[in-house]
């Protein structure tokens, strides 16, 4: 009897000093305000107040600012992967899943109703702004199109999507030359994406800027051919962590990301409406391309490698997610405009066309209504191109 009673008296002392040394470890340890590996930021310490605990909401805070900052966090999340993945012999974590180095993230079922969502923008966004123009586009693959069905993971219809978002295009459009298909699939692989990261790798598609510049009748003005970096200089960002390495958690080798220069990207600039926001007394005034006083910046943005609000290197092409971008291109071989509705891919295939066009406007519509683009862009006499990822198309509620 004494000697059970002991060994209840341990396991409770033990448990307690546990406690009280993961207690210890979160008031000393230092508190990081984003969590690199995740590229996201964590969850900020919440402020007692009798709303919050009325609510309820300052004890759902609390709980996820300690998950955030729990000790020894991004160690617990690897033992967690690899018990998933080498004990329980799962297939994914956290719907990531790992093919040959290549990180990818589950995306199915297909969504008919987002297809169907996004080829009603489309129409809205055509007859609002460029009702008498022919506008063409494009859907960009994820991962899962070269690695789910191969490999016993399921994956949306891509077929069916592509055929789908056709269809709704011709049928609520009012002529058959409204929209414009452009393929852009057949000459992609997965090599040409990043291991642990959703994007596609810049030097890897020339061909798909040579594709989409034919389509667009500026392919003339094009100085490289598919493939070719003849010219173009390679400039290399080393260590670069995708998004999926955070979220596998688990030890992957980094990639490196090589953005393609010239005399024309060079001499590019960048314009974009965040950047020009005016705060204080002018707080909601922009200050227009065109205007005195405007600010614009170079097409690769290496100052985001230091910059603590990036959390993802890949913004260093055109500087990121922005709602929107105007890049001039004093030095372009046309004096074409092109305006591109995009997602985050098209950061890296933007500068590829400034040959042919003297100005290029990225349009995204997850970060502006709609509405408000005719305030700032004029479509008269410009080509108009749709470039969204299978992600954007399978969810685009997150359209404004």
């Amino acid at each position: 009897m004494k000697e059970c009673k002991w060994k209840q008296r341990i396991t409770i002392y033990g448990f307690v000093l546990c406690l009280v040394g993961v207690m210890v470890l979160m008031v000393i340890s230092p508190k990081e305000t984003v969590s690199r590996a995740e590229r996201r930021r964590l969850a900020e310490k919440p402020r007692l107040t009798a709303k919050g605990l009325l609510d309820k909401s300052f004890m759902d805070d609390t709980e996820k600012y300690l998950l955030d900052h729990f000790p020894f966090r991004d160690g617990l999340r690897r033992i967690k992967a690899y018990f998933a993945y080498d004990v329980l012999q799962q297939k994914e974590n956290n719907d990531i899943y790992v093919v040959d180095g290549h990180a990818s993230k589950l995306e199915y079922p297909l969504n008919e109703s987002s297809v169907k969502r996004l080829a009603a923008k489309m129409n809205q966004l055509r007859q609002q702004y460029f009702p008498e123009q022919t506008a063409r586009y494009a859907i960009v693959p994820d991962k899962n199109y070269f690695l789910a069905e191969q490999n016993g993971f399921p994956s949306v219809d891509y077929e069916r999507m592509r055929s789908l978002l056709s269809q709704e295009l011709q049928t609520v459009s009012a002529s058959d030359s409204a929209f414009a298909y452009m393929e852009i699939t057949s000459g992609l692989t997965i090599d040409d994406y990043y291991h642990t990261d959703t994007h596609w790798r810049q030097e890897r598609i020339l061909d798909v800027a040579r594709c989409a510049a034919d389509a667009l009748g500026v392919g003339e003005f094009l100085s490289f051919s598919s493939g070719s970096q003849a010219a173009f200089t390679q400039n290399q960002i080393k260590d670069f962590y995708g998004v999926y390495y955070g979220q596998a958690a688990l030890p992957m080798e980094p990639d490196t990301i090589v953005y393609l220069t010239s005399e024309v990207t060079d001499a590019a600039r960048v314009w974009s409406l965040e950047e020009n926001m005016q705060s204080g007394k002018n707080a909601g005034k922009v200050v227009l391309p065109d205007e005195e006083g405007a600010v614009w910046k170079a097409v690769y943005q290496t100052e985001k490698l230091e910059d603590e609000k990036s959390l993802d290197k890949y913004d260093v092409f055109v500087g990121g997610a922005s709602s929107l971008q105007v890049i001039r291109s004093p030095k372009a071989a046309a004096k074409r405009r092109l305006i591109l509705f995009r997602d985050s891919y098209t950061s890296s295939l933007a500068p590829l066309l400034l040959e042919a066009y003297g100005e290029i406007v990225l349009i995204d519509l997850r970060y502006i209504d709609s509405a408000r683009i005719g305030t700032y862009v004029d479509f008269a006499g410009a080509d108009i191109l749709f470039l969204y990822n299978t992600s954007i198309v399978n969810h685009s509620e997150m359209l404004k």
